[in-house]
């Protein structure tokens, strides 16, 4: 939905280098928390992120019109044009960039004294957000949001699936408060000069899949070499996986497989194996239930190796909130207790 010719305010506004004309203009601490009204910036936080101040109005809850009118009073005291309009919707100017960007983290803050107020008025309650791979998508992160939802009720829960590459990064603004799945390599310690604390879990082992009804289910042997002709599901070229992955083709004397479908959602990847004689490299934990549904089944190889550590991830800057270091809590007993028995071929944490 764009916004419409119609519903644009087509009032004067002032100029982009308005600002920067006004010599004995400037902009203090002081003047920011006597002008600024929180809610003002939560509503330009989401037009800047939907480019639109109809979908921005929806998302809030609010008529285009008081939109509109928050966005017109913040140009005002800035004295420069934030957003330039047109029949699409609106393109953010360098002001609106740089403003997001610190408005942004204010907004993950208020979102955590929010969480921090209500743990000591309210009991258990707070929102997490959780950032996951497809490591944990299928089982571990399930088990805890279903333990963690059962027994505190009060606590909001939003998912976040997507790479590292997004993930992290995300992290590191405040965008989510966690990432679960496979962890990145010491080299990511710090993401954006925000320093991340990484933490195992449990060593995970990579496998192998097909469909339950492919040929090959069921074979006692395979050679990589006879398994190039087939479709393979591969990791994204960003994904440290897909690097690893590689080098076992190459070390064998083999090329990466010529038709090949390169997803991270792990529902895409069970419905492509399920309506084809496809080949994927899966976490085992994430194959693991489908295996013991009959949906797939395990190719008997190991010359992939590894799929690395499981655990998650949090900035090392800020407690965790009482929602976060709920689920934290649930991740690792429900670990420690699968590392107890014996039907998940886990790695000591």
């Amino acid at each position: 939905m764009s916004d419409s010719p119609r519903e644009q305010d087509h009032r004067p506004r002032p100029r982009a280098g308005a600002a920067a004309r006004m010599s004995n203009f400037r902009i203090t601490p002081n003047a920011l928390s006597h002008k600024l009204k929180l809610h003002q910036l939560q509503i330009f936080e989401r037009v800047l992120a939907r480019r639109s101040l109809s979908r921005a109005a929806s998302e809030l809850h609010l008529t285009q019109p008081t939109v509109t009118k928050a966005i017109h009073d913040l140009e005002a005291f800035f004295g420069s044009t934030l957003f330039e309009r047109s029949n699409r919707g609106v393109t953010p100017t360098e002001l609106a960039l740089v403003l997001g960007r610190r408005v942004h983290a204010m907004m993950a803050e208020v979102r955590y004294m929010a969480d921090d107020i209500d743990a000591v008025l309210g009991g258990a309650s707070g929102h997490v957000v959780v950032g996951t791979l497809i490591a944990a998508s299928a089982k571990l992160l399930p088990e805890a949001i279903a333990r963690l939802m059962t027994d505190h009720p009060g606590i909001q829960v939003t998912v976040r699936e997507g790479p590292s590459a997004q993930l992290l990064p995300a992290l590191a603004t405040g965008d989510v408060d966690i990432v679960v799945g496979r962890l990145p390599g010491a080299d990511m310690a710090s993401i954006s000069g925000v320093a991340v604390d990484h933490h195992k879990l449990y060593h995970e082992d990579l496998c192998l899949v097909v469909g339950a009804r492919h040929p090959m289910a069921g074979a006692t042997d395979v050679a990589l070499a006879d398994l190039m002709d087939h479709i393979w599901i591969l990791p994204a070229p960003t994904s440290p996986l897909r690097a690893s992955i590689e080098r076992t083709f190459f070390d064998a004397g083999l090329r990466l497989p010529a038709r090949h479908v390169e997803s991270l959602s792990l529902l895409t990847n069970i419905g492509v194996l399920m309506h084809s004689d496809a080949l994927a490299l899966i976490p085992y934990d994430a194959a693991a239930q489908f295996l013991s549904m009959g949906i797939l089944a395990r190719l008997p190889t190991n010359v992939f190796g590894a799929f690395g550590d499981v655990g998650y991830s949090i900035r090392a800057d800020r407690p965790l909130t009482p929602a976060c270091q709920r689920l934290v809590d649930y991740l690792k007993q429900i670990t420690a207790q699968r590392l107890t028995t014996t039907d998940a071929p886990l790695a000591g944490a």
